[in-house]
């Protein structure tokens, strides 16, 4: 078995602390590191206080054997990454002249004129291996220290990433003999975490040591991540694949796809497949349902609109719901759900038609119906399915949750539907 080389990637910045900018390196980072067999253990992030930043570099060297740092390399006083790793590795600041050529070069390209400041984005520590930044200014850092690697680049993601790509990544292939790492996942709707871990809980206990599971919900999903490690890329799919068979079984009724599956274009290839059409009718969710469809690519060969039906007058001069149905079960109700999908089909003429009405909150809530009581359904060309959710006391939470389980009721009618599929 190839040793595992195990990773740590630290941000260093205040305004990723404060909230102010979204730390979308590290999730980057940590799958192009995954991708040439290097796992990310951990991630770290740092203030502007160089005792911190030493104390994170000190940590991180006794757990992993590759240290990724982003951030800090600025030409501002508040960038002092450069000055924390000459203190680290007991060095100092020199000007590297290929680094002041690019810099100067930089300046010289665009008509501007360097400052002092400029110049010393040049100054790096003595004991680094200089790496050329094409990109920006900041150039990026290599260092190695009792068989750890320490990398410094700069904070701007589209500079990291360039970085990253032309330059860290082959040199940390060509520096480590590492193992392959793969990934399968398997995406499941309605069935809850522990209830998921329950029926799948024998088989989990029988995963070979190579492999290790992830429960990972959202939204009333879960997606199941199995992680695979081996020295041999081919060997590793067919174990990660045999485990796959062994589960679907336990848990196909809940199955939607697999790996990067997302219900709207698992829905959309169904409909697809079928020559059918869609449309939407909506309340609670405001148009977010046909948002998500629509974003897929080619959606437009099957979805023909929507109708966002917010106020009961609209529900019943565009979409035909009985005001006899709004006045005996009100617009919250399965019966509403229903005259709304089939209105829905009706007037777009679609082969099906979902429908949403409820109370995403977080107010306008009774005892008989709290805030989060939501109903869809689906009109086919047999039948008209439905179906109650008793969601959160959260809006945002809710409207993102009834579009998943209104698409899954969408496909579960679509594979229950006889209609003739494409060969």
């Amino acid at each position: 078995m190839v040793p595992s080389i195990r990773a740590e990637i630290i941000t260093i910045g205040d305004e990723i602390l404060f909230g102010q900018i979204t730390d979308t390196n590290t999730q980057w980072i940590g799958t192009q590191l995954t991708d040439i067999g290097i796992r990310p253990v951990r991630k770290t992030s740092v203030g502007d206080i160089k005792q911190d930043i030493l104390n994170a570099f000190t940590e991180a060297s006794g757990r992993v054997n590759v240290v990724i740092v982003t951030g800090g390399l600025g030409p501002t006083r508040d960038d002092i990454t450069k000055h924390t790793f000459c203190e680290y590795f007991g060095t100092e600041l020199e000007i590297n002249e290929d680094a002041l050529k690019l810099v100067t070069e930089f300046f010289a390209k665009r008509g501007r004129k360097m400052t002092e400041l400029n110049i010393q984005q040049a100054a790096l520590p003595k004991n680094c291996t200089y790496i050329p930044n094409l990109w920006g200014t900041a150039p990026g850092m290599w260092f190695e220290k009792d068989g750890v690697v320490y990398v410094s680049l700069p904070g701007v993601p589209y500079e990291m990433k360039s970085l990253m790509e032309f330059e860290i990544l082959p040199r940390l292939k060509a520096k480590f003999n590492t193992p392959f790492i793969q990934h399968k996942s398997v995406r499941t709707i309605g069935i809850g975490e522990s209830f998921l871990a329950e029926k799948i809980a024998h088989w989990e206990d029988a995963l070979p040591d190579h492999i290790k599971l992830a429960y990972l919900p959202h939204f009333g999903q879960v997606k199941l991540r199995l992680t695979g490690t081996g020295a041999d890329a081919l060997t590793l799919e067919k174990d990660l694949e045999g485990q796959v068979q062994l589960l679907l079984p336990l848990i196909a009724e809940y199955v939607f796809g697999f790996d990067s599956d997302e219900l709207e274009s698992v829905v959309g290839a169904l409909l697809l497949n079928r020559d059918a059409t869609l449309g939407t009718a909506e309340s609670c969710t405001g148009g977010y349902v046909a948002s998500q469809i629509t974003s897929v690519p080619g959606s437009s060969a099957y979805f023909e609109g929507s109708v966002v039906s917010y106020s009961n007058d609209v529900k019943m001069s565009v979409l035909g719901v009985k005001k006899e149905t709004l006045d005996a079960y009100g617009a919250v109700s399965e019966q509403t759900a229903i005259e709304m999908a089939e209105g829905a089909r009706s007037a777009l003429n679609v082969t099906f038609a979902i429908s949403t009405t409820g109370i995403a909150g977080p107010e306008g809530g009774t005892d008989e119906k709290p805030v989060g009581t939501v109903w869809i359904a689906c009109a086919g060309p047999d039948e008209t399915f439905t179906q109650l959710l008793t969601l959160r006391n959260n809006r945002k939470i809710n409207v993102e949750m009834t579009c998943s389980y209104v698409l899954n009721l969408l496909r579960k009618t679509i594979l229950k539907t006889n209609l003739a599929v494409k060969s």
